[in-house]
């Protein structure tokens, strides 16, 4: 009999994810969040201001969830709201200065762990990893 390795390449690509999502969340825990507060932040870190759902659809978090976790960061003061001058019904999300100072200090320590799970691992097998993964992505949504 031979071996179903669709079947393999889907179970260990599972248990991979789960690894390293743990390993991340562990990481982000270290630095007092939770992994949708981080997700939010990082989005608006690197891609500035946004609307919630911009916000929603970066992070995969549905944007009834993802109104509680922006409430909680805008109380903590790293995030502001923002309503759209032309259009009272879209709301933008921008970090504070208090949260760029905040993801200044973590998101270096949080690429370096992320670096260590890739150790030792090719650029080409990276490439090849990304490619793959891509086209996997692409099927499922079809």
């Amino acid at each position: 009999m031979s071996e179903n390795l669709s079947l393999k390449a889907f179970v260990v690509l599972m248990k991979a994810s789960k690894s390293l999502q743990e390993v991340i969340k562990h990481d982000i825990s270290n630095h007092g969040m939770r992994t949708s507060d981080f997700e939010i932040l990082e989005a608006l870190y690197h891609k500035g201001r946004l609307t919630v759902k911009e916000v929603s659809d970066a992070v995969l978090i549905n944007t009834g969830s993802i109104t509680y976790v922006i409430d909680k960061l805008e109380k903590k003061g790293l995030l502001e709201r923002s309503h759209c001058k032309d259009d009272r019904r879209v709301v933008y999300i921008h970090i504070t200065d208090e949260g760029k100072k905040l993801m200044d200090e973590v998101f270096p320590q949080h690429q370096q762990v992320i670096e260590s799970l890739f150790e030792g691992i090719s650029d080409e097998d990276k490439e090849t990893l990304i490619s793959v993964l891509k086209q996997v992505g692409q099927k499922a949504v079809q």
